[in-house]
Formats: structure tokens, C-alpha cells, sequence
């Protein structure tokens, strides 16, 4: 395992790796949250 810092032998790495990774609703799991999606889409569309 390669490590770069504290931050990267947190735990999470491990929940990571088990069952996929969509789909899931952990805290750590930021890429999963949509809360943001109609900011983010109206951003787009005013460009």
C-alpha cells in the first residue's frame, strides 16, 4: 500500500473496497452527495 501522508491511512479506504462504490450513503463518501446538482447544473447553463 502506498501512503502519502496521515490522511491517506484513514480507514475509509477500506469501506472503499468493499460492495462497489456507487451507491452508498457514508458521510465520507463525498462524490456520492447531489445536494449541489441544481447549483451545478444551472452554473452550467448560464455559461
Amino acid at each position: 500500500m502506498v501512503t502519502r501522508g496521515p490522511r491517506h491511512r484513514r480507514p475509509i479506504y477500506a469501506q472503499t473496497a468493499a460492495y462497489g462504490h456507487f451507491g452508498r450513503e457514508l458521510p465520507d463518501f463525498t462524490w456520492e452527495r447531489t445536494n449541489r446538482a441544481d447549483a451545478l447544473r444551472k452554473a452550467a447553463d448560464a455559461g
